[in-house]
């Protein structure tokens, strides 16, 4: 996504790669389409990077759904969410409207759930082949704050 500055200007200055941003909103991306109605064929990407955003995507399941038609077989991607650990099902309410109230139970007023553990599941769910990895697991500390990685965060890599 655009709004990744840190991964946009890297990719872009790399040669051997076609980077393609998406965005509904962002001015500033390549493609501009919601993630439940992508515009590209059927297995056309050999990498997504989804680096939160189905937390703000009401039809989460249509989007992860696109997101398994346009991968490529034997590609993969990192679906990264906000996730909170302790909880072992994803929670949503859709009668919280108030933005303060979104923003203390949901960690920011335009998410519209917080994933429990079962998020692997829904991408296993989808058909995606999901390898949980812990990148802090075995860092040290020092690492850890140089790349700005949540301790203990399970990063999904999805495969198709």
């Amino acid at each position: 996504m655009p709004r990744e500055q840190a991964f946009y200007k890297r990719f872009r200055k790399l040669k051997n790669l076609e980077y393609t941003t998406t965005d509904l909103n962002s001015p500033l991306a390549d493609v501009k389409a919601d993630i439940c109605n992508l515009p590209f064929r059927n297995d056309s990407f050999d990498v997504i990077l989804c680096n939160h955003v189905l937390e703000h995507i009401p039809e989460d399941t249509k989007a992860m759904q696109e997101l398994y038609r346009i991968l490529k077989p034997g590609g993969w991607g990192i679906f990264q969410i906000p996730q909170d650990l302790n909880r072992m099902e994803t929670f949503e309410d859709n009668s919280i409207t108030d933005k303060k109230e979104r923003a203390v139970i949901f960690g920011q007023y335009d998410h519209v759930r917080i994933y429990g553990r079962d998020y692997f599941d829904k991408l296993r769910s989808i058909g995606f082949h999901v390898e949980e990895i812990d990148m802090t697991k075995e860092m040290p500390l020092e690492k850890i704050e140089k790349y700005r990685l949540a301790k203990g965060e399970i990063i999904p890599l999805v495969k198709k």
